[in-house]
């Protein structure tokens, strides 16, 4: 059994990448790729992706594919960088599905909105079977697909008050916003706006960059959002030297 901290650093590596390592194959060669994920609120990875590129056509025909994301390193020895290696099914999100995935994917990575309508792009999904997490040097253990998920009750309760949850932040607490990404996440300065929410944390962005908060421990519903967004709004003002 994965230990509670090793699920959380994994999950936490997962949700924060803004770019991981694909792991494809074609005809028994290996082939590797990078790619710009971003979680679904089950965790699963979501590619947008081009008929054009290498990998696509590797999934398609092959869909056993691994992901490789990677955190800094502790010092100059990569080794002590905290990785995890993610291995699952890729699969073609089917099109009833794409509109808020695709939305949720935009808002990990808003510079992509300049080709993400491009005919040959689609939207795939990672399957996650199983994970190996490195939390640094010699600290490796391997993590059920069932220890990682988040809890389905939790993410369904979560999802269904993002909407009300971004737009009330978004309209009457931007100070809020602005305290967690400048005081807290040391994003400097810009209109920052809460984009996406999940158990885990949720995102932040201004434009064409996009910043992630992790909540201290998962949420189970709005309440729990609210709260984790308070306590981080207060330290990012405190950081900061705003009162309040």
């Amino acid at each position: 059994m994965a230990s509670e901290q090793g699920i959380r650093e994994a999950r936490a590596l997962i949700r924060g990448a803004g770019a991981a390592t694909l792991a494809s194959a074609a005809g028994g060669q290996p082939f590797a790729s990078l790619v710009t994920p971003a979680p679904a609120p089950d965790l699963s990875p979501l590619l947008w992706l081009s008929t054009l590129s290498e990998h696509t056509r590797h999934l398609a025909a092959e869909p056993r594919c691994a992901l490789l994301f990677t955190g800094a390193a502790e010092g100059p020895n990569p080794q002590t960088a905290p990785r995890v290696t993610v291995t699952g099914l890729a699969e073609q999100v089917p099109e009833a599905e794409v509109a808020p995935l695709k939305a949720r994917w935009l808002a990990r990575h808003p510079y992509a909105a300049l080709y993400a309508d491009f005919a040959d792009f689609g939207l795939w999904r990672i399957r996650i079977g199983g994970a190996l997490h490195v939390g640094g040097f010699a600290r490796a253990e391997r993590i059920k697909a069932a220890e990682l998920a988040p809890d389905p009750g939790a993410v369904a309760a979560v999802l269904a008050a993002e909407p009300d949850i971004i737009q009330h932040v978004n309209d009457d607490h931007s100070d809020a916003v602005a305290a967690i990404a400048q005081g807290l996440l040391g994003a400097g300065p810009g209109d920052w706006r809460l984009v996406a929410v999940d158990v885990d944390g949720c995102d932040l962005s201004e434009g064409n960059r996009t910043v992630r908060l992790a909540f201290l421990s998962p949420v189970s519903d709005a309440d729990a959002v609210r709260a984790a967004l308070i306590r981080a709004a207060r330290e990012g003002r405190a950081r900061s030297g705003q009162a309040g």
